[in-house]
């Protein structure tokens, strides 16, 4: 099949900042496309029939050996079950432990006046409750940094490095399941990996 965007049965960008919820069918193909270059795309994903089944980055990592994401990495949830399978990426690695930014994590990681800066657990929580109003932060929990850069040095710590991405590079997955998938595209503006300059990412689902 040919992944031409013109074939797409749904097709959105979603602008720096703003957060984006929608189910993604077992089976379907699903791509996030860094239109600028270096933009954190924060994503989670759920099993649709059950909410409590999320995404874990710990199943993932140790299922696979590797704290990265890339072509062939499965997506494994918390009930050791695989979501998606990632099927092609042109940037090499992606990251599942740097986390997602906060109110709290701006402050601590850079100045107390950050703390009501726009960031992705706020974007999380909207994304969820525009699924299901019913839930809230208890319901957040391991989040991939697709485009993200954090490579692990020698010494065993994570390092948040310049981007490995450019404009117009994208990853690509199947659905091994029905699955909700949120995605903050990231707001930050103290982390120099995007340049100071959050930019918007382009989504298409095909069948």
């Amino acid at each position: 099949m040919s992944y031409d965007k013109n074939n797409a049965i749904y097709s959105k960008v979603v602008l720096a900042g703003d957060f984006w919820s929608h189910e993604i069918k077992a089976g379907q193909t699903f791509r996030i496309v860094d239109l600028g270059g270096n933009q954190s795309a924060d994503t989670m994903f759920y099993s649709l029939d059950n909410i409590d089944e999320k995404y874990s980055a710990q199943e993932t990592i140790t299922k696979q050996k590797n704290v990265y994401v890339t072509t062939g990495t499965k997506l494994y949830s918390n009930l050791g079950r695989v979501l998606l399978t990632v099927t092609e990426d042109q940037c090499g690695r992606h990251d599942t432990i740097g986390g997602s930014c906060s109110a709290e994590s701006n402050s601590v990681r850079y100045e107390l006046n950050k703390i009501h800066m726009h960031n992705c657990r706020d974007s999380f929580l909207a994304a969820i409750r525009y699924h299901d109003s019913s839930l809230g932060k208890k319901d957040l929990d391991s989040n991939l940094n697709f485009f993200m850069n954090v490579p692990i040095a020698p010494d065993g710590k994570a390092v948040f490095a310049d981007g490995l991405s450019a404009p117009g590079k994208y990853i690509q997955m199947k659905a091994e399941r029905d699955v909700l998938c949120i995605i903050s595209n990231c707001p930050q503006l103290n982390n120099p990996c995007n340049a100071y300059n959050p930019t918007p990412i382009e989504i298409d689902i095909w069948e």
